[in-house]
């Protein structure tokens, strides 16, 4: 009857264990599959921030002179911008309409100022490094056309 109640105790304990490996199995199983709700564990991640882009008169607001004279582009555009010549700015600072002269490869497009579409959508760039080309467009096309060319030899 000893022996008895000896292998009837060791079933128990194997029993009882197998059960607890189950429940801790589903337990890891359960929490692997659902995301976790810990705000503390939220908190640790952060993702960063995405910069707001910013239309033409949030740009020229911090150039001298709301940037007349200085040249803007819209951050897809490649080897063309405009050269600031007029902004007629609306109360709150944010909208209005502006005029410029288009620039293509640091040579201007035209003679006359145009007027800007797309002020107001956010993809604005202020570009640093231009150039500014001295004179008007005749001027340059005659300098361009007086200036010998290289690659024809004197005889």
């Amino acid at each position: 009857m000893a022996n008895a109640l000896v292998n009837r105790a060791a079933t128990v304990n194997e029993t009882a264990r197998l059960f607890r490996v189950s429940l801790s199995f589903l337990r890891n199983l359960s929490t692997a599959t659902t995301p976790t709700t810990n705000p503390s564990m939220e908190s640790s991640v952060k993702k960063p921030k995405r910069k707001k882009k910013k239309n033409l008169f949030e740009v020229a607001q911090f150039l001298p002179n709301w940037g007349l004279g200085y040249h803007m582009a819209k951050t897809h555009w490649t080897g063309v911008s405009y050269e600031i010549t007029k902004i007629n700015l609306y109360k709150d600072g944010r909208h209005g309409k502006a005029w410029g002269l288009a620039y293509r490869d640091g040579l201007p497009i035209a003679d006359a100022p145009k007027k800007i579409s797309g002020v107001h959508k956010r993809c604005w760039k202020y570009i640093a490094n231009m150039k500014k080309a001295e004179g008007s467009l005749d001027q340059i096309k005659k300098a361009e056309e007086s200036t010998p060319n290289p690659d024809v030899q004197a005889t």
